[in-house]
């Protein structure tokens, strides 16, 4: 039986008829285009991260997510407190109110107790001339770290501590528990003491593997350095208690602005 051979089409030759679209391989990866009959991925199955599905933060970037109000809120709910209580305090040393006097009650029953030698360390730990050596070397450590605004922070907080409190001690002009000189209120070497070792604290805690020592030892040095000033009868308690009230605000606020700056520049995209 003679086969009759199938003509063969070259490049140059033209069919007499139109070549025809195959529906299922023309639009089966067009946009939108569902339902061709054909196994392909793009037509029935949605893809394993479908560009619908993402969610956008509150920029335009997609993806992102908001950012935590969490530093905001302790400024807003905090602050307010602290200035409410250090006002409260002061207005009732400056107008000789009940709390001066249950103040001064307990300042004369407590004065000359604990070991004398104990209490004047801890009440030695305020003098600038201890106090500020370890904020020198938290500064210094932090900038062969490689910090800059955070150091700069530090020396700023530490030098509005003479700003604020030399003011308020002409002011109020309290007696001093053994004299009767004045300038008491608020007590400067609890001042010191608060503001050198807590901010050394918050120079010293990011490098560390674990931060939370160092808060930790600068809360307990700042409670010691007032325990000591009160038992030796070099300040009544509600000046160690006011220089604290006043002290935290400003470390407050230097904490929450390195955290902040640290954030920011870690976000910050290399060039």
């Amino acid at each position: 039986m003679r086969e009759t051979p199938r003509p063969q089409e070259t490049a140059g030759d033209t069919g007499s008829e139109l070549p025809q679209r195959r529906p299922g391989c023309a639009f089966a990866h067009t946009t939108g285009a569902s339902g061709s009959g054909t196994p392909h991925r793009s037509d029935g199955r949605p893809s394993h991260t479908p560009r619908d599905v993402r969610q956008t933060g509150p920029t335009v970037r997609p993806g992102t997510t908001p950012p935590v109000p969490g530093r905001t809120a302790l400024l807003v709910s905090v602050v307010p407190g602290l200035l409410a209580l250090f006002a409260l305090t002061t207005w009732q040393i400056a107008a000789d109110g009940p709390l001066r006097a249950l103040d001064e009650r307990i300042g004369r029953a407590v004065v000359g107790h604990g070991p004398a030698r104990l209490t004047e360390f801890l009440a030695d730990l305020g003098n600038m001339q201890v106090a500020l050596p370890v904020l020198g070397c938290a500064v210094l450590w932090s900038l062969v770290r490689g910090a800059r605004r955070a150091p700069l922070g530090a020396v700023l907080t530490m030098a509005a501590v003479p700003l604020l409190v030399v003011p308020l001690k002409d002011w109020i002009s309290r007696p001093g528990p053994l004299t009767d000189a004045t300038g008491y209120y608020p007590s400067g070497h609890a001042a010191t003491a608060a503001v050198a070792y807590g901010a050394a604290a918050l120079l010293l805690a990011p490098h560390m593997r674990r931060g939370w020592p160092m808060p930790v030892a600068a809360v307990l040095l700042t409670v010691a350095t007032g325990i000591g000033l009160v038992l030796r009868g070099y300040h009544w308690p509600l000046d160690v208690l006011g220089s604290w009230l006043l002290c935290g605000l400003l470390l407050l606020v230097q904490g929450v602005s390195c955290r902040s700056r640290r954030r920011s520049s870690s976000k910050t995209p290399s060039c």
